[in-house]
């Protein structure tokens, strides 16, 4: 069609002109123009794998990649129009590179297209398929895989009559593999057209993608590098395939190759089979893009960690019994993201030993986790619902878990114990045996045992003590993720709380000053106190929480709790907040004082922080403000 020859490109112009042209040294006889356009015009009505590779390779005219594609194949142009029109469909299929693939509507031959980067399980794959009749058609590796393990292999250039080209960039991006893959068997005009070119259809598509996370996550890579990884003809037979699923089965994971060979080996005509392996397939594209989105991101985007769209990639790791509550269904997925790769926490945890995890389990385990792993001496932390209940640091381990439980023994039962320091045979020893505070007698039950590690006779030890203990080795949460909380319609995004008393200053705003005990204490107590639900108050003194409040709509009533919790060990204490007190005579600030406390660590910015001030320059207790808010909801 004359459509087609209309160019602005060079590569026209030069033609037009009967110039001698070249490319990747071959070389066109000049010849007169008007035969020239006739055959090329010809040429092209009939091979739409120039029409798409010349759209691909960004000539914005067929003409100017028509030129190309004739040249590849050394056609001559000095024959006379005439000859060219007259040639037809017959002429084009007769050329030296015309396909020559079975006929969509005729041969009945039925074909499989295989391209993988993990060949996992390829052989079995490959012979299963033969087996079944099927004609094989792969690229590059994978063809030569395939010879190896005895596949009779036709490599893709052999259907596309087209190199590999641009590093391999391209290689299966041509209307023969797309047209055969996307043609609808239901719909005449789509058989007629494949048959008009000589194009063959496939029942089976096989991909996986370039490992681009493995790439960019295995260590430093450049950026060109980065880029050389994403793969793009893959996605794109993924998509196709996907797409006629009707017609096209198409495999992303090894793991399906089983079922793959069953469903083909039955003769069945299941449509749901088909839907589920193109929901696998757009899902497998959705999350190799969502990685190359991120990278990119962080790539030109440096320093910003709110994207103006995020997408967030979760693989599903188990269903769980149930959820919060037993009417409630659950499950749990893995976040695949770059940012948290090797990032540690719960989720990547391993478990050694008792019942299978739980929705609140995990929730459990998650707080007991983050709250013992900012703690750089040796600790021990009892968690119930969200909350720790007991926390203390010692040289010895084995303190720290008795001082644990006893900050709050009844509130420990049926808990999660975090440590995080490896459990060897006498701690496992002390946590199988220790008898609960509260009568000396029961022995104490957990839920949860969680830690970075374990001996290898501490594990025996601590298997023996239930059979449904949950015992979990988990890597140290990593630092600076990206917080996401869901709300009705909507998503919560916020910086992780990383701050640690180190990282912030107390500044004594009280006439007295605290000792270094005290001031010690207040950095204790203030980095349990930011993993306390809020309003939050915890009451500790030489390293070892004494009781807490939390949870309460009002701070004075969380402030009662804790030292209901803390007894007469109270007196001289350290008292953290986590946020400011809005009033201080008659209210929390002068309880606190009038029962004996030490040193009180908020953050301060109330507009009567004067008050909070005198009340305890009137009972001489040091006051620390810290200009941190720790709120927890």
């Amino acid at each position: 069609m004359p459509l087609y020859l209309v160019s602005s490109s060079p590569a026209a112009a030069k033609l037009a002109a009967g110039a001698r042209a070249s490319l990747h040294g071959r070389h066109l006889v000049r010849a007169p123009h008007g035969p020239v356009l006739s055959r090329l015009a010809a040429l092209l009505r009939f091979s739409s794998q120039a029409l798409f590779l010349g759209w691909l390779l960004g000539e914005r005219s067929t003409f100017g990649f028509g030129f190309g594609f004739l040249q590849s194949r050394r056609v001559s142009l000095s024959s006379e129009a005439a000859a060219g029109r007259a040639a037809g469909p017959a002429m084009a299929a007769a050329q030296p590179g015309a396909s020559t693939a079975p006929q969509a509507n005729s041969s009945g031959v039925k074909q499989a297209l295989i391209s993988l980067s993990d060949k996992t399980d390829l052989a079995h794959l490959g012979n299963g398929l033969q087996s079944l009749g099927f004609s094989i058609i792969s690229t590059g590796g994978t063809a030569s895989s395939l010879e190896a393990a005895g596949v009779t292999v036709t490599k893709v250039e052999q259907i596309t009559h087209f190199p590999e080209m641009l590093d391999g960039r391209v290689k299966t991006l041509h209307p023969s593999i797309h047209g055969g893959i996307l043609a609808r068997r239901d719909q005449e005009h789509h058989l007629k057209a494949l048959n008009e070119h000589g194009i063959g259809t496939f029942d089976v598509v096989v991909v996986n993608l370039y490992p681009f996370y493995n790439k960019v996550t295995s260590g430093a890579i450049s950026f060109e590098d980065g880029i050389e990884n994403i793969d793009i003809g893959g996605p794109t037979l993924i998509r196709a395939a996907a797409k006629n699923h009707k017609d096209v089965l198409v495999v992303v994971d090894h793991n399906d190759y089983p079922a793959l060979l069953e469903y083909l080996q039955g003769k069945q005509h299941d449509q749901q089979f088909r839907k589920m392996l193109a929901w696998k397939a757009f899902q497998h594209v959705a999350s190799y893009d969502s990685a190359v989105s991120e990278w990119l991101w962080k790539q030109s985007n440096k320093g910003d960690i709110f994207p103006p769209s995020l997408t967030v990639p979760l693989s599903l790791n188990s269903t769980l019994r149930y959820g919060e509550n037993p009417h409630q269904k659950a499950a749990f997925y893995v976040d695949k993201s770059l940012s948290v790769f090797n990032a540690g926490g719960i989720a990547t945890a391993i478990q050694h030993h008792g019942k299978e995890m739980s929705y609140n389990n995990y929730l459990d385990a998650d707080a007991a986790w983050n709250c013992v792993s900012e703690f750089e001496n040796p600790t021990c932390v009892v968690v119930k619902h969200t909350n720790p209940c007991g926390v203390a640091s010692r040289a010895d381990v084995l303190e720290a878990y008795r001082l644990a439980v006893k900050a709050d023994p009844v509130s420990a039962f049926g808990g999660i114990v975090a440590f995080n320091t490896t459990i060897d045979e006498d701690l496992a020893r002390e946590i199988r045996e220790f008898r609960s505070p509260t009568d000396g007698e029961t022995r104490m039950f957990y839920e949860i045992v969680v830690a970075p590690g374990y001996t290898e006779k501490g594990l025996e030890v601590l298997k023996g003590k239930s059979k449904t203990l949950r015992i979990l080795e988990a890597k140290r949460s990593g630092k600076g993720m990206l917080s996401l909380r869901q709300v009705g319609g909507g998503w919560l995004a916020q910086e992780s709380d990383d701050l640690t008393p180190e990282d912030i200053a107390f500044t004594k705003v009280s006439e007295r000053a605290p000792t270094d005990s005290e001031l010690s204490d207040a950095k204790f107590a203030w980095l349990c106190v930011k993993h306390v639900k809020s309003n939050s108050i915890v009451i500790a003194k030489n390293n070892c929480m004494l009781g807490m409040g939390s949870g309460q709509p009002n701070r004075v009533d969380s402030l009662r709790i804790a030292f209901r919790k803390a007894g007469e060990e109270a007196k001289g204490a350290a008292l953290a907040s986590d946020a400011f007190f809005p009033f201080a005579w008659k209210d929390a600030v002068e309880e606190a004082c009038e029962k004996g406390i030490g040193v009180i660590a908020e953050p301060g910015g109330s507009m009567r922080d004067k008050d909070a001030v005198d009340c305890c320059d009137k009972y001489g207790v040091a006051l620390l403000f810290t200009g941190v808010r720790h709120f927890r909801h």
